[in-house]
């Protein structure tokens, strides 16, 4: 399986515009009334730094994304890797870096954006493949994000059990003992999956109850990428006071399932530059669904919005 380390994909030409990020803003949990973040015309209105994610999905479509057509797309023909399955791939983990501020339309910079993605990283256990992936945003030379991202491909196999990375985000911060400094806690929406769809993730396991079935759920679930977005935006909020370029860096591990509808609390300790964050479930008994947060601060976010 080394043969699909450093594999490369064909680079993907992809776009956005200010309604886009609006919608995204929407997809996890914004409020009207947080104007930095669904108002276009707030002097502080911006990208929200983990936007990026998406765009692995969308590309350069302004409509409904095939999601089985991406999958198949992304985890066939690599050297060294099976056939897999994408009905069976899960999200296992998610980083993304902002290193420019994103225009608010992609046309706006002239030069085309394009998504280049790498393999960075194969590990094989007893119960499928683990594939990371690094993704960068590219306009010209210019990197404007780049994202780490980890998919379980359940049932996947080649018995050698090989395990190895040569590229990866930063390490978590251990979650300090002692309580947060800053807890943000809101109910998602019964139709939060439905709304965040509509930013480019178009996988069917979230909206229909015999694709869900399928997966082994009772019901439709949230995207694991609508919870990452959501702790961000607590992040943004508890800590970067509603600045959305307060916040540069975010990544975190999927660790359980989250139902339109539930009750999540983001829980934030902040370490200096960095933070530990985890978020738990309140309406699954305090169920942590995102462990092993870290984030990182603009380096000159004012001291009054700590």
């Amino acid at each position: 399986m080394d043969k699909a380390l450093d594999f490369k994909f064909e680079d993907e030409k992809v776009s956005w515009n200010t309604r886009d990020l609006l919608l995204y803003a929407l997809g996890v949990g914004s409020k009207a009334s947080e104007l930095s973040l669904v108002y276009e015309n707030d002097a502080a209105f911006a990208a929200l730094p983990t936007y990026p994610v998406v765009l692995n999905f969308k590309g350069d479509s302004s409509t409904v994304v095939d999601f089985f057509a991406y999958a198949s797309k992304m985890s066939g023909n690599v050297p060294g890797l099976p056939e897999m399955d994408p009905g069976r791939i899960l999200h296992g983990s998610q980083y993304c870096e902002m290193l420019k501020p994103l225009p608010l339309d992609s046309r706006d910079d002239g030069d085309v954006f394009v998504m280049k993605k790498r393999i960075v990283g194969v590990h094989e256990n007893a119960k499928g493949i683990v594939v990371d992936t690094e993704s960068t945003l590219c306009n010209g030379s210019n990197v404007y994000a780049r994202m780490f991202s980890s998919t379980f491909n359940v049932g996947a196999k080649t018995g050698t059990r090989f395990s190895r990375a040569v590229a990866g985000p930063p390490a978590a911060p251990p979650v300090p003992a002692r309580d947060a400094d800053v807890v943000i806690t809101e109910q998602t929406s019964k139709d939060q999956a439905a709304l965040y769809r509509l930013s480019g993730d178009y996988n069917p396991l979230h909206i229909d109850p015999a694709m869900a079935k399928m997966a082994g759920f009772k019901a439709p679930i949230l995207h694991g990428l609508a919870t990452y977005g959501i702790a961000t935006r607590a992040l943004i909020v508890g800590i970067g006071g509603g600045d959305p370029g307060a916040i540069v860096a975010v990544g975190a591990r999927f660790t359980s399932p989250v139902s339109p509808g539930d009750t999540l609390s983001t829980r934030i300790w902040d370490l200096g530059e960095v933070l530990a964050f985890e978020m738990k479930n309140d309406s699954q008994a305090g169920k942590v669904v995102l462990g092993m947060g870290y984030a990182r601060k603009k380096r000159d976010i004012p001291q009054s919005k700590l």
